[in-house]
C-alpha cells in the first residue's frame, strides 16, 4: 500500500478536498481502488444530487409489490 499524496488534502481522511486541484473526479488514495470526487469543486456537489435524485424518483416511480 503506498502513502496518500497528501493527507491534508482529505476532510475526515475520506472526502478529497483541494482548492489547487482542478480536477472533479480524482484517483482515491490507495491505487487500483476507484476513484473519487473532488469536493473543493462545486460540480462535484451536482454531480452527488443528481445521482441521489435518480435513486430517489426510481425508488418513488418503482411499483411496489
Amino acid at each position: 500500500m503506498e502513502p496518500p499524496e497528501n493527507s491534508n488534502n482529505y476532510k475526515y481522511g475520506v472526502f478529497y478536498y483541494n482548492k489547487d486541484d482542478s480536477r472533479i473526479i480524482v484517483p482515491k488514495r490507495i491505487k487500483y481502488t476507484g476513484w473519487t470526487l473532488n469536493f473543493a469543486r462545486p460540480l462535484s456537489y451536482l454531480i452527488i444530487g443528481g445521482i441521489l435524485a435518480i435513486v430517489i424518483v426510481a425508488w418513488i416511480v418503482t411499483p411496489q409489490k
